[in-house]
């Protein structure tokens, strides 16, 4: 029987920018939650391990050889080897993690098959990403640092429907980072997952629009909805609006796909 896993759209509730490392990268301090939606895996034994890719972003994707899912299974213990198949569901390049989730559903179908993880799997997951060790665990927490080191916290907005929206441009996370001005706005507030997200921000926000203008277009559209909730996702170009009830986000989605038939759109829940 094959091996099937979700490879869990990632969303930063908020994400906050703290300083400039002396390493190049910057200080993160952000509230990781996950979508119900996302990429589909598929894995069976092989005698070598293998990718084949499918689906609407299939041809977005790094050559197989160097692609993150090769990189994941390259980093764990799961036998001779696998054939994985992978449904490219998720826009690449868009504040979604969507590498990263694809590595953390390895990491999942591995801990499956196997029983465990090996004991320092955030360790071999940090090195493919830094996303990829909250991405493993696809559930809502803190991470601080680089956005490895993770915190569990009060997840109040589990099942919250959430409309994903991008508008097609991919966005890469480098640029964005580089534009972002310096100026530290704080730290990310205390509270559980409602709290800190309404009180929160994305830092990147800003640059990101700079570079991107189509990323205001994209939350213009959604918070004339009336969500309790509508922000960019990590360095774009991805935007999520929260809903009270499904209804109410799927009357959304259908109007925005009407309006804007050209943006590519998720409907989901958090988990």
């Amino acid at each position: 029987m094959p091996l099937n896993e979700t490879a869990f759209a990632k969303i930063n509730l908020a994400l906050h920018v703290r300083h400039r490392r002396e390493d190049g990268y910057h200080a993160l301090e952000t509230l990781f939650a996950f979508v119900d939606q996302g990429d589909g895996l598929s894995a069976v034994p092989a005698p070598r391990d293998e990718l084949m890719s499918f689906g609407e972003f299939a041809g977005q994707i790094d050559d197989p050889l160097g692609n993150i899912v090769a990189k994941a299974l390259a980093a764990l213990p799961h036998g001779p080897g696998w054939a994985v198949t992978l449904d490219k569901r998720l826009p690449v390049a868009a504040g979604l993690g969507g590498g990263s989730a694809d590595a953390g559903a390895v990491f999942r179908m591995v801990e499956r098959a196997q029983g465990s993880l090996p004991g320092d799997w955030r360790a071999r997951a940090a090195r493919l990403g830094a996303d990829v060790p909250a991405c493993v665990l696809s559930r809502a927490c803190i991470g601080r640092g680089t956005g490895t080191e993770l915190e569990p916290i009060d997840n109040d907005l589990a099942g919250v429907p959430v409309l994903l929206v991008n508008p097609r441009v991919p966005v890469p996370t480098g640029p964005v980072f580089r534009a972002w001005d310096g100026i530290d706005r704080g730290a990310l507030p205390a509270g559980g997952a409602r709290a800190i997200a309404l009180a929160g921000r994305n830092d990147l926000e800003a640059p990101a629009i700079a570079l991107c203008p189509a990323i205001a277009e994209v939350l213009a559209a959604l918070r004339a909805t009336a969500p309790w909730l509508a922000r960019m996702s990590g360095s774009g170009a991805t935007c999520f609006a929260l809903y009270d009830d499904a209804a109410a986000r799927d009357a959304v989605a259908a109007r925005i796909a009407a309006a804007h038939p050209q943006w590519w759109q998720m409907a989901g829940a958090l988990r």
